[in-house]
Order: structure tokens, then C-alpha cells, then sequence
């Protein structure tokens, strides 16, 4: 009688894995497609003289760019050199330095010139003590802080006391962001005014050639495992976040880069100290306040906005920012748990957090319970080989035609990578990526969801290299951003 028992439990749930796989996998292919036709309106809508007309054009909303910094030192110079060559019409950079333990604050007043000034601001949002002010002798746009540590949310919450325009950039101190990237990034803003978050897409600088604080040669990385990072960043953007924003659902904006209105953030009282996913739980949080208000927002992706970042070449830092982020994630939708299923959030409680919660906060577990499942059925003696087959074709042959497609959809949009060997690699790795990689990154995030459990709450340490800075082999390796580039 158990035994019977057991079987028809085990058959049931191998039907549950292969439809939640199936469903997962089609639904990734669905958001392709629908990103595919957006990209191509989109870049219809805004061609390179409407964007000239952009930058050119008074009337164009100012821009404050906060940068949180925390021992940054092997970067600092390079990221805020290349946000003061920002094509734009008007902006400032605030650095943030947030109680960084190396010399981060040393090389920025060495590299621009810093000098203590007294400039006085309102203290909106609730942040660690500031410890000095400091203006640059040669960058007028560019102000400095200096705080006591707070973590990263804090010292964006400090950047936003002192930003002077209505408009708010936040990005991280180890990115570069490319010359046109504010001004494709505002877009939103300027087509529907009731626009309150524009995030761009994150794109892998591992690999690239940077020159003077601009990625001048893009080249895939050397490292097998920052390739598969660069397959699985185009699947989660391209061919997740475009279909998400169309539907006002997008639940993230990377925090790497992402344009919000000042206002909106303090209506919200900034972004939340006690998380490591402060990213997503603003996103949430701001979709909460004005459907709960009533109030007509958008909250949109644009896949145009570059932001180059570098990322983990090391096993062992990889997998702690994915626990990082597998916490971020479960603590945002455990903050906001009423918005599950209730329709007074529209799309958002009805589509966008069963999605997140299913697809991507229970993913680890589900998989865990895939195998301990198919392990039992062996056990037993009932393993079931035809589901075995289905499993591979559903769960990993599916998964790789998926990040094929994404390779395919960044081709065929924006053409990034002008060497065929680099286009063959990052094929071949989002076909690869789905033997061994994703199976590595849902066991980091098993751990994640067991550390949240358990209480854990920092962040984890995130050592950087530095971007690789060198003369190009030609001046025309660096095409003009977002055109068509040659096969070299």
C-alpha cells in the first residue's frame, strides 16, 4: 500500500517538474520574442539625430549621479573619470565614500584635485554620520563624501540628501557607463512623464579593452566562468526584463545602474538599510506606494543604456554574491508578502511577485526536491527513464536553446561583439551553460535560501581586479555607440 503510495506521489511530482520546467523555459522564449519586436520599435522611435536633440536641448532634465564607494580603490579613478566625459547636457557626480578601510577616498582627492568645502544640504533621508565634504579644483560637477560606514543603501541615501537636480542616478563605483548612456537612459522619462525608475542593461567589461575610462574594444572574457556570465546577463536583460517593463511588472533595476526621480525615492524614505538586495526592495516598494496611492507610474528597462561592470572570475566570490543575491531576493518578497496574489496591485501581485516567488526565489528548492525525488524512484526501483528523457529535453536541452536565443537577440539588436570567434564562444557557452554552470549557481542559491533562514545578513566580500586599460590595436575599433558593427 505505501509502496503504491509512494509511486503515484513520484509520478506526480515528475509531472510537476516537467510542466514547471516547460512553463519556465517557455516563458523565457515568450519574453524573446516580445523583447525582439520592442527592441526594434524602440530603436525606430529613437534614432542617432532624435538623440542628438537629446543632448543638445536645454530643456533636457538635469542629472545627479551617485556613486557609493567602499573600498574601491583599484577603480575609483577610472569609473569617475569616465562619468565626468558623460555626453550630457547638464549633471553632477556624487561619490559617496562609505567608510572605506583601503584608500579609496586618498585616490580620488589625489586623482581630481579634492578640496574640503562647506556646502549644506537637507538631510531627507536618515544616513550614518558624514565626516567631510569635498570639492574638486578642476571638476566643478564633481562632489565627494565622506561618511561613516553604513553599507551601500546608506550611502545612496546620503548621495540623495545631496543631489541637487530632480533626477538621480545611482551606480556602482566599479562600473562605466558609455558616453551616450544618461542620455538614452532619460528616454523614458521624456516620452511619459509619470515615468519614476529607468534602469539600463549591465553588460560584462571582463575581457574588454578600456581606454581612458571608456570600453573601447569589446572582447568576451578569457575566463570560462565570466563567459558564462555573459550568456546568462543577455538572457536575464534582453530576454526578461524588455517583456517585464512593457507589462509595468519589472521588479528590478539592476543596482549597477538605474535613473530614478528624486522625489519618488524620498516619498519612499530611500532605499532600505536592512537588506542585501536594496535594488529589487526599492523597485517593489515604489510599485507598492503608488498602486496603493492610486497614482498613474511607470517603472521601465531600456536595453539601449550601457553599463560596463566587471565580474567574479572566482569560484568562491561568484557564489557569494549569488547567495547574496538569492537573500536579497527572499527578503524583498518576505518584506512585501501582502502583494502576493492581490489584485490591488495589478500586474505587480498578480503576475510579477508569483513569477519572482515560483521562478526564481523556490527555483534552488525545487530542484533539490527534483532530485531527492528521482534519487527515491531509484531507490525503489521505480525510476522512471522515460521521465529522465523528458527531463533532459524539457529542463536542459530547452534551457540551452533559450541562451542561444539570447545570443541570437543580442546580435541581431545591437551587434556588440565584432569578431566571429567571439560570437561562436558566447554560443557555444549559453549551450554549455545549462551542463554544469546553472546546476553550480542553483546550489549557491540552495545556500543563499538557507543562509536567509538562518538569519545571515551581510554581504559577503567582493574583491575587484581593476579594469584592463590599454591602447587599442586601431583607432576604428571603437565604433560610434549602438551601430552596426563589421565582422573583424
Amino acid at each position: 500500500m505505501l509502496s503504491n503510495f509512494l509511486a503515484a506521489f513520484v509520478r506526480t511530482f515528475e509531472g510537476t517538474i516537467l510542466i514547471y520546467f516547460f512553463t519556465l523555459n517557455t516563458l523565457y522564449l515568450v519574453f524573446a520574442v516580445v523583447a525582439y519586436v520592442e527592441l526594434r520599435r524602440h530603436r525606430r522611435r529613437w534614432t542617432a539625430r532624435d538623440l542628438d536633440v537629446v543632448i543638445r536641448s536645454p530643456a533636457t532634465p538635469s542629472i545627479s549621479l551617485i556613486v557609493p564607494a567602499h573600498n574601491e580603490e583599484a577603480t575609483i579613478g577610472e569609473s569617475v573619470r569616465a562619468l565626468l566625459l558623460l555626453n550630457y547636457p547638464e549633471y553632477e557626480v556624487v561619490v559617496v565614500n562609505d567608510g572605506s578601510s583601503d584608500r579609496t577616498l586618498a585616490a580620488a582627492i589625489k586623482a581630481f584635485d579634492l578640496v574640503r568645502a562647506d556646502v549644506p544640504h537637507q538631510r531627507h533621508l536618515s544616513t550614518q554620520p558624514v565626516r567631510g565634504v569635498y570639492r574638486s579644483l578642476t571638476h566643478r560637477e564633481l562632489l565627494v563624501i565622506d561618511k561613516e560606514n553604513g553599507g551601500k543603501a546608506d550611502a545612496i541615501n546620503a548621495g540623495i540628501n545631496a543631489a541637487r537636480h530632480g533626477l538621480v542616478c545611482v551606480i556602482d563605483a566599479d562600473s562605466l557607463l558609455e558616453e551616450h548612456a544618461l542620455a538614452r537612459a532619460v528616454l523614458p522619462f521624456l516620452e511619459d512623464p509619470t515615468t519614476v525608475a529607468a534602469g539600463g542593461i549591465i553588460r560584462i567589461a571582463n575581457g574588454c579593452v578600456v581606454q581612458d575610462g571608456r570600453v573601447v574594444q569589446v572582447r568576451l572574457p578569457k575566463s570560462p566562468l565570466a563567459c558564462f556570465q555573459v550568456a546568462e546577463y543577455l538572457r536575464a536583460f534582453l530576454a526578461g526584463r524588455v517583456a517585464q517593463s512593457l507589462m509595468n511588472g519589472l521588479l528590478i533595476i539592476s543596482g549597477a545602474f538605474g535613473l530614478f526621480k528624486r522625489d519618488a525615492l524620498v516619498a519612499v524614505g530611500g532605499f532600505r538599510t536592512d537588506t542585501v538586495g536594496e535594488d529589487m526592495e526599492v523597485i517593489v516598494r515604489l510599485h507598492r506606494h503608488f498602486r496603493e496611492r492610486r497614482e498613474k507610474y511607470r517603472i521601465v528597462f531600456r536595453a539601449d543604456p550601457v553599463c560596463w561592470t566587471e565580474v567574479p572570475e572566482r569560484m568562491q566570490v561568484l557564489a557569494r554574491q549569488r547567495n547574496r543575491w538569492q537573500r536579497g531576493t527572499l527578503q524583498t518578497l518576505g518584506h512585501h508578502h501582502e502583494m502576493l496574489l492581490n489584485p490591488h496591485y495589478g500586474v505587480v501581485g498578480m503576475v510579477a511577485v508569483p513569477y519572482y516567488l515560483i521562478f526564481e526565489a523556490l527555483a534552488p528548492a525545487i530542484e533539490l526536491a527534483g532530485l531527492c525525488v528521482a534519487a527515491a524512484a531509484l531507490a525503489l526501483g521505480r525510476f522512471d527513464w522515460t521521465f529522465a528523457e523528458l527531463f533532459f529535453l524539457v529542463a536542459v536541452l530547452y534551457g540551452a536553446c533559450i541562451s542561444v536565443v539570447a545570443v541570437i537577440l543580442e546580435e541581431v539588436s545591437f551587434r556588440r561583439y565584432p569578431r566571429v570567434t567571439d560570437l561562436l564562444r558566447l554560443t557555444l557557452y549559453g549551450l554549455l551553460e545549462n551542463f554544469g554552470y546553472r546546476q553550480l549557481t542553483l546550489w549557491w542559491r540552495l545556500r543563499g535560501s538557507i543562509d536567509y533562514l538562518r538569519g545571515r545578513a551581510d554581504w559577503g566580500a567582493m574583491a575587484r581586479q581593476g579594469f584592463a586599460s590599454k591602447a587599442p590595436a586601431t583607432p576604428a575599433s571603437a565604433p560610434p555607440e549602438g551601430a552596426p558593427i563589421g565582422r573583424g
